[in-house]
């Protein structure tokens, strides 16, 4: 392979489904230079996890994770039991033994194509501010979503330990990358990579809005401004498609559980990440 190299994306790959699995088996760079970014939600299970991130690092010249929820989850199916900031800090060893990147590890800088920029894995979770019109408060939110049937299996298996609860690790999280990201250079245009969407605007779309809460936070409403975005790549909602916020794309990449693919007719593929809207937000 001689091709230019590119920088791709994808997420939600839910390698417990079989047909996943063979998505994941078929993935192939065109480039020896290409990275792969993967925004969350490989698997559910540990080792199924470690398959897929080890088969992509194997071939890709740099794969960079964020974690979804799913990763999080501490399934009683799964042999490996941690909980909370443990199963995150397990997961991380794991990226780091096949050398895939995380929100742990030094930000990479692409320089390939539309280059340079500071690609930023981020791991922030969510605080229930994503609250349909009408709930002035998370209990508020809670009690709609569970009324109408409509309830994310986080609220029983992803644990938050040793945070009282999932918003609490949410505002660590928050404030921990915030600081990370201010400390990147002033003229450098980055692309930030998250599980959920940095923005309220892509919830919009979601049948049930009361699922919204499950997706994010507020805090980080105008990070693709500060910290000068040329794409924010996503996933979590399974709505593939791109839409510009403040001159910025958002793209989620999710593949999706196979019964939603299948009515699209086909799979998301790796999709390209774009480059360049960023410039127009670099101090200058």
């Amino acid at each position: 392979m001689t091709s230019v190299g590119r920088l791709l994306a994808i997420s939600d790959l839910h390698v417990h489904h079989a047909e996943n699995r063979e998505i994941v088996a078929r993935l192939r760079p065109r480039s020896d230079d290409d990275w792969l970014l993967v925004a969350g939600d490989v698997g559910e299970v540990a080792a199924e996890v470690e398959w897929a991130l080890s088969l992509l690092a194997g071939r890709f010249a740099r794969v960079i994770w964020a974690p979804g929820n799913h990763e999080l989850w501490t399934p009683t199916a799964d042999p490996v039991q941690l909980r909370g900031e443990a199963r995150y800090r397990m997961l991380v060893e794991m990226c780091r033994r096949h050398g895939v990147l995380t929100p742990e590890d030094p930000y990479a800088t692409w320089e390939g194509p539309g280059g340079p920029v500071t690609v930023a894995p981020l791991f922030v979770l969510y605080d229930y501010s994503f609250r349909p019109a009408g709930a002035a408060t998370t209990a508020a939110a809670l009690e709609r979503a569970y009324a109408a049937g409509v309830v994310c299996t986080d609220e029983f298996l992803l644990h938050p330990d040793p945070y009282p609860d999932r918003a609490a690790w949410c505002a660590a999280r928050v404030e921990l990358t915030e600081a990370r990201l201010a400390a990147i250079e002033p003229d450098r245009r980055t692309v930030l990579v998250n599980h959920f969407p940095l923005v309220r605007e892509p919830t919009r779309a979601l049948w049930h809005q009361e699922f919204a809460i499950w997706c994010g936070t507020d805090r980080t409403a105008d990070w693709h401004r500060r910290f000068r975005a040329d794409a924010v790549v996503y996933g979590h909602l399974h709505i593939p498609r791109t839409m510009t916020v403040d001159g910025v794309p958002f793209v989620e990449v999710s593949v999706g559980y196979p019964r939603e693919w299948r009515r699209r007719g086909r799979p998301v593929d790796v999709t390209e990440v774009p480059l360049g809207a960023g410039d127009r937000l670099v101090q200058r």
